[in-house]
């Protein structure tokens, strides 16, 4: 089975449990931004992938197949804009090419919560050196980090959308195009799981992504909370219904994994 996951930190707990489960041998895995994995799966090029929620509706027969996401419930530092005034002041913003949904979640906070409409710019390969002056910039992903050591102004949208809504944010769920069978859909829960609950044996796996403004383990316990519990399914459905978007397709009413869920 064809899978795209994400390229990013965040995932490297998904892989984690995948490598090493009853799937792994099952399963060709590739790597990809945000927007490449939405692109793959909605061209058949994989039967599974881990979408950002902004682009559900482009992807025909989307269907949710697992309870754990990448998800915030308050600050989640890779999802940010960046700038060198304060936000009132800014007269345009660069948009980071990797993910629709954080582009739409920014354009949703600009006019709902902060009541401003600065020019959108469309960005494309080393617009983060462009941002200054009366221009900020949104980042995304692991090119986020280390850059609030740059700019005196950050603007955190996990954080953002929490204060306005109450809520923690969804930014991507596990999708299929097809109907799975009930007992791979229960082995993947399972294998992503076990990622999500050996978080301090996948940061050690990957010690050489920490650096003197980056933990790892400290970034995948407290920024990014990967259940796709209730409160993060109102969360969705909030962002989907808040941009004009259908709600989404669950696989099953309630998929639920062996292992305890917990954020």
């Amino acid at each position: 089975i064809k899978l795209s996951a994400v390229a990013y930190h965040n995932t490297l707990p998904f892989l984690y449990g995948l490598e090493r489960s009853v799937l792994a041998s099952q399963l060709s895995i590739s790597l990809d931004i945000p927007s490449g994995s939405a692109r793959k799966l909605r061209e058949g090029e994989v039967t599974l992938g881990l979408v950002p929620v902004g682009v559900l509706h482009r992807v025909p027969e989307a269907r949710i197949v697992s309870d754990w996401c990448i998800g915030s419930d308050g600050p989640v530092r890779t999802v940010c804009l960046f700038a060198e005034k304060p936000i009132e002041e800014l007269k345009r913003i660069w948009l980071d090419y990797h993910s629709v949904t954080s582009v739409r979640l920014l354009g949703l906070l600009l006019k709902e919560f902060w009541k401003l409409s600065p020019e959108l710019l469309e960005a494309g390969p080393g617009f983060r050196e462009q941002i200054g002056g009366e221009t900020g910039g949104l980042v995304i992903g692991d090119r986020a980090i280390g850059l609030e050591k740059r700019f005196p102004f950050v603007y955190d949208l996990g954080q953002v959308w929490k204060e306005w809504t109450g809520l923690p944010f969804v930014f991507a769920v596990w999708v299929s195009t097809k109907v799975l069978r009930p007992d791979f859909v229960q082995s993947f829960n399972d294998a992503l799981s076990y990622g999500v609950h050996h978080l301090p044996e996948v940061a050690e796996s990957r010690s050489e992504a920490n650096s003197a403004d980056f933990d790892l383990l400290d970034y995948f316990e407290h920024n990014i909370s990967y259940a796709l519990d209730d409160r993060k399914r109102e969360g969705l459905s909030r962002f989907l219904t808040a941009i004009g978007h259908h709600p989404v397709n669950w696989a099953s009413p309630e998929p639920r994994s062996v292992f305890p869920i917990q954020s």
